[in-house]
């Protein structure tokens, strides 16, 4: 095991933002972490960094960074009903649902170009255009930051919501029946497996894919098809993270009840919303911010993208980036927006560090 020091950062945070990690450690299999619990690491805060495209830095990080660089992909079995795929933490996402297309398993497209790393992907219950990680989840591998000890979760036992997991809370955290099982902090995940059906079909409920389809009438829908009109429509609408630093969508699409949201109707009845099979109503955050008209507007160096509200992008570049200060004072303004106007409190996606 090998500790590196004064590591920067930016490189590894899709927002760009300068910062430093005191200690890394490259962990590309578990006896690196098992290597770190054994040493004069073992009682410092350890903090776990995959991709880094859900996060804000706001400083440099004192904790000893564990950057997560395990790759592997592989088919692991089939039956007459489903294909279950193994991929190790370190995985880009993107890549793995490109080559799980490549090798004429489907199920992932709807989530392409989706920024990050496998073992980022159940932490926050990844999605987008109808379909959810949880849809495809099998089991996954996980160590403990304590005991260095392996183990085993299976779906009913990362407590998937709507962006929201296991990994998200502490046992200290007061969600529930779940909250002794927290494991923020206390786990690294190292390797997750997929469970892709043989009967595939397409998930086209949304408009943007609704659209697609409109354009096409006639043609043969197969899931190379509906893994491109994603990409298309993701890169007109978001920003590649290589060219303008950003973390994605940066809030959470509210819910609320059926009578909330006649009321915002009454209001604004061009409001843009999605019923929930639950009865419930989800709101579209990007509209709530756009009707508040932060599009386009700055704090600093961290701005809204032009094109999708939903995002906060870093307007300095790679040469003079937004800070994470910055990035959390635009986000909060936009909260007290919302908030006084539509009686919501937008809640955040990324992690804060």
């Amino acid at each position: 095991m090998f500790v590196e020091q004064q590591v920067a950062l930016q490189p590894y945070n899709s927002f760009g933002i300068a910062a430093r990690a005191q200690h890394l450690v490259r962990v590309r299999g578990a006896d690196d972490v098992r290597a770190v619990l054994a040493g004069p690491w073992a009682q410092h805060p350890l903090f776990v960094l995959g991709g880094g495209s859900n996060i804000v830095l706001t400083g440099d990080v004192r904790a000893l960074v564990l950057k997560v660089e395990n790759r592997g992909r592989r088919l692991l079995g089939e039956n007459d009903k489903s294909w279950l795929i193994e991929a190790e933490a370190g995985e880009n996402w993107h890549k793995l649902v490109h080559w799980t297309l490549m090798q004429g398993w489907p199920g992932l497209e709807n989530m392409a170009l989706i920024p990050g790393t496998v073992g980022a992907s159940p932490v926050q219950n990844i999605g987008a255009y109808g379909v959810e990680l949880q849809d495809r989840f099998d089991s996954l591998d996980a160590i403990d930051l304590q005991s260095g000890r392996e183990f085993q979760l299976r779906a009913d036992q990362c407590a998937f919501a709507y962006r929201d997991s296991v990994f998200k809370h502490g046992p200290d955290t007061r969600w529930g029946a779940s909250s002794a099982m927290g494991l923020a902090g206390r786990a690294l995940i190292l390797r997750v497996r997929f469970r892709l059906s043989k009967r595939w079909r397409p998930e086209l409920g949304y408009q943007d894919l609704e659209r697609k389809r409109a354009e096409h009438p006639g043609a043969p829908i197969t899931p190379l098809q509906v893994f491109e009109w994603v990409c298309e429509v993701r890169r007109a609408k978001l920003p590649d993270p290589e060219v303008i630093g950003n973390a994605g969508s940066f809030f959470k699409n509210p819910t609320v009840t059926p009578e909330q949201c006649a009321d915002i109707i009454g209001r604004d009845p061009k409001v843009v919303f999605y019923h929930l099979p639950d009865g419930r109503i989800k709101l579209a955050a990007g509209w709530l911010i756009d009707a508040c008209g932060w599009k386009g507007k700055s704090i600093g160096h961290a701005g809204v993208y032009e094109r999708q509200a939903l995002v906060l992008v870093n307007r300095g570049g790679r040469n003079n980036p937004c800070t994470g200060g910055e990035v959390m004072t635009l986000a909060r303004a936009i909260q007290t927006s919302v908030y006084e106007r539509f009686g919501i409190m937008l809640e955040p996606e990324p992690v804060v560090v």
